[in-house]
Parts: structure tokens; sequence; C-alpha cells
């Protein structure tokens, strides 16, 4: 069932993790922050959280307004879970948890989904002025998503461009390989790992502008 515990602390940092500071409740604020989801996506992202310790995360994040779902229209009928704008503001927070995690060792057999590879993309992007202007479609797994870098900026949408100067069709393990040595790229193309059209020399130069920042961020 959903918890009561509190720190009972005025401090903000306190009350901040009353609010999200419960086994597996920022992954999923995690997961919606870049498109809203069925409890069976969540279910797959998370495969480490039960079904009722899930259940129980996603009452208390709605209870406290930082979750919400919402109904889809018919023909589909079933429910997603999206971000309230009072849980959109954590993004940044993520964000720094994601650039302070990249120091910390990484389990040998932990999971990895989309979403985190995406965003840790998104923030070594960011990291990097020197970023070029490119956009590109990510197609993993059976999600498309959007990948644009224009005057410094990054942002990752879900669904497909109406035009992309490149196209890359992989998983999430192997992206996040590819975020950190580039120069792997032609020979996961040459394993069948990574399906690339239009722009390769673009995307490789999207990739090494990353692997600068993602290298420094994990020490290395």
């Amino acid at each position: 069932m959903p918890t009561t515990r509190s720190y009972r602390e005025r401090c903000p940092i306190a009350r901040a993790l009353d609010a999200v500071g419960e086994r597996w409740a920022l992954l999923v604020v995690r997961e919606l922050l870049l498109v809203p989801q069925r409890f069976s996506d969540l279910r797959r992202a998370l495969p480490g959280a039960s079904t009722n310790m899930l259940t129980d995360r996603l009452r208390e994040l709605e209870a406290r307004g930082i979750v919400r779902r919402r109904a889809l229209r018919p023909p589909a009928a079933s429910s997603v879970y999206e971000l309230t704008g009072r849980g959109r503001e954590l993004e940044p927070v993520i964000d720094a948890l994601a650039a302070w995690g990249a120091g910390e060792p990484a389990p040998n057999d932990g999971s990895l989904t989309a979403t985190s590879v995406l965003l840790f993309l998104r923030g070594s992007l960011r990291a990097n002025p020197a970023t070029p202007s490119l956009t590109v479609e990510l197609a993993l797994g059976d999600r498309i998503w959007t990948l644009g870098a224009r005057d410094g900026e990054i942002e990752v949408a879900h669904d497909a461009p109406d035009a992309a100067d490149a196209t890359i069709r992989t998983d999430p393990e192997t992206l996040n390989a590819l975020v950190f040595d580039p120069g792997r790229l032609d020979a996961a193309r040459a394993e069948g790992a990574a399906q690339v059209e239009g722009d390769v020399a673009g995307l490789r130069a999207l990739l090494e502008s990353a692997a600068v920042s993602a290298r420094s961020l994990a020490g290395s």
C-alpha cells in the first residue's frame, strides 16, 4: 500500500524527498519525461519494480500532484500516465542526477531503458557548445524519436520528424555504447546492430560531440 512515511523536517530537501524519495519514484518520473506511458510500458521499463510497488508509487505521485492519469480517446481503451507541470519541474533535477551518476560504477547486468539513454545523450550534447546542427530520426525498439540539434539547442521528442538528416535504427545498449565510443559506429553497422541512412558523417560528428561530454562526466 502507499507509504505515509515522512522525514518530518521543514528543510526543503527533506520535503522533496518526502514527495519523490521512495524507491522507484524518481525512475517513474524519468520514464515520463519524454512521453506519457501506459502502466504496461512502465512495467517493461522498470522490470525490477513489482506490480504492487509500481502501483503504489504511481498513486503516491498522483496524490502529490506530480503525475496524472489520462484516458485515451477511443478506439484506444486504455489510459496513460503523464507528468503534471509540477512534475515536469523535476526535469533539471533528473538531468543533474544523471550527470552526477555518470561517475558512479555501473552494474554489469543492469538494465538500460531507451528513455535513460536518450536523456543522457541529450544532456551530453547540451554540455558541448560545439555540437553540430542535425536532425536525427532514432528508431529504438518499437518507438520512433526525433533528436534535433540547432544553434546549441538540443531537444528529444517522441515521434518521427518531418524531415531528418540521418536515421538510425538500433537498441538502447548499442546507442549508449556509441555515445561513449563513436568509433564503433562502422562496426555496429557491419554487425547489424545499427542501421544508418542519410548523413552518416553528420551522425558521427553528433556522437563525437556527445562523447566528449559523456567521457568527462564518467571521469574517463
